[in-house]
């Protein structure tokens, strides 16, 4: 099993942002607080890189070898049936030093399933990841972001901790190699979340953009490292 940075999880306030698509801001049904990342080290400025929608070809392959030419690890949240498709991709992503999370079997907005179907789309999909990592995920990103009390209790009641974002790159939109950098630089901080697909459509602009994104982060003293849900 890869390696994995021991961090403290703290609870983040969700923030909106504009637009929906395959995956959009984050739309909450109460105003409850939902812990969207693990607190960095306090030793150095640390960034989250979380891509959704995988595992896919060529996009997957693409950007885990852009990642280990930058030294940087990512968290990946996956989507059962990609990974039923393409096991040999979550494997690598795994044995590159990345994280593979739960992001459902078939990307439903789970403020709108029963108890039953919500517990399928999120244990079926933990036994093809664990298949191929040797670990059952403990992180659950809603698809589209979509939480609210009673999604937090299921995931809970599941052994899982919901990991949302705090910068959404939309790069699902297709606005330009150039907006993705810009959307993912603006308001970057220590312990910032941002959200990137590796599936899920042509993810083309987001492979181009990876490269320039690491290149300035890197330049201005961050790291990268995996996302905790202990």
């Amino acid at each position: 099993m890869s390696f994995r940075f021991t961090i403290a999880a703290v609870a983040v306030g969700l923030i909106t942002t504009s637009g929906l698509a395959a995956t959009a801001a984050p739309t909450t049904g109460t105003t409850s607080t939902v812990s969207t990342v693990a607190a960095a080290p306090a030793r150095a400025k640390y960034v989250y890189l979380t891509f959704d929608d995988g595992p896919s070809t060529p996009y997957t392959a693409q950007i885990l070898k852009i990642l280990r030419a930058y030294g940087a690890r990512a968290t990946f949240f996956e989507i059962g049936r990609n990974v039923a498709r393409y096991p040999s991709l979550t494997r690598r992503v795994d044995q590159m030093g990345n994280s593979v999370q739960n992001h459902t079997w078939s990307h439903p907005n789970l403020r709108k399933v029963s108890s039953a179907t919500f517990r399928s789309q999120v244990q079926k999909t933990d036994r093809y990841i664990r298949a191929q990592t040797g670990y059952t995920p403990r992180c659950l990103r809603p698809p589209y972001g979509a939480t609210n009390k009673l999604v937090s209790r299921r995931a809970a009641a599941l052994g899982k901790s919901i990991r949302l974002w705090t910068i959404d790159t939309r790069d699902w939109s297709r606005p330009g190699t150039s907006v993705i950098v810009r959307r993912a630089l603006a308001n970057v901080h220590s312990g910032s979340v941002i959200l990137m697909h590796d599936g899920g459509g042509n993810r083309s602009q987001t492979v181009a953009a990876l490269p320039k994104i690491l290149r300035t982060l890197k330049a201005r003293g961050y790291g990268f490292t995996t996302m905790s849900c202990t």
